[in-house]
């Protein structure tokens, strides 16, 4: 340290402490005719280095790959390390969870009824074909599994994870069969339901709904606010 004294007034002095210019605050100075060339007496330089980083099957979003000794060095210091951080991007198909592939497929209604055969194309470039038998139907939001299909499993290569498919079935547009053909259509569905009606009923007519008109979203937000302030809105339940 450097301690620099100086007079600001009659008896009066002021004494201020810095760090050594020369050796920066390291107690010891190189002579300049003894420094290197490189590092002009920092006894450090600075330089690039690459570092190949094997990425092994199975490893997650967030595990971390150590290379000891790799980070900065300075003199009587033992070196840092240099830590990897791995950061799983998003697919456009799977999504993880733990060892598990989870992905959404659309068929059409004819399918969910009367089977059929898609293909998967994997992460590792394979082709699967996954079969769903005449008579099994599938319903809208149905989960199905490929065992072994999943995630590799970290430091057991050979295992895998599970393939777990949501089916999103797919229903016609409105018209799509014209009236003369409906009769026959329902001849083949199972029966719906018979309604008696009587007297004292009210017959009333289905419309399209949009929760993001003006008129519904003003009318909900005065339905949820009381003199309290703002509370939950109303749980429907279902048959």
């Amino acid at each position: 340290m450097q301690i620099h004294i100086q007079q600001i007034g009659p008896g009066m002095v002021q004494q201020i402490q810095t760090v050594c210019i020369e050796c920066k605050g390291q107690g010891e100075r190189i002579n300049p005719k003894d420094r290197c060339e490189s590092c002009s007496g920092a006894k450090v330089i600075r330089e690039k280095k690459s570092i190949e980083v094997h990425v092994e099957k199975g490893m997650k979003d967030g595990q971390k790959i150590l290379f000891h000794g790799e980070g900065d060095q300075e003199p009587e210091l033992e070196p840092g390390d240099v830590i990897i951080v791995l950061d799983q991007k998003d697919h456009s198909v799977f999504q993880r969870r733990g060892h598990d592939l989870i992905m959404k497929m659309k068929i059409q209604l004819s399918e969910a009824l009367c089977g059929f055969k898609k293909m998967i194309k994997t992460l590792d470039d394979r082709v699967l074909i996954i079969t769903s038998k005449s008579g099994e139907v599938v319903k809208h939001g149905d989960l199905k599994c490929v065992p072994n299909e999943g995630m590799p499993i970290y430091k057991a290569p050979l295992e895998k994870g599970t393939l777990i498919i949501q089916f999103l079935v797919t229903f016609p547009e409105k018209h799509w069969l014209s009236q003369d053909k409906l009769p026959q259509l329902e001849a083949l569905l199972p029966p719906r339901q018979k309604v008696r009606i009587t007297d004292d009923m009210d017959q009333v007519e289905l419309k399209e709904f949009s929760p993001n008109e003006q008129n519904w979203r003003q009318h909900r937000e005065a339905y949820e606010e009381d003199d309290d302030g703002p509370r939950a809105g109303v749980q429907c339940q279902t048959a």
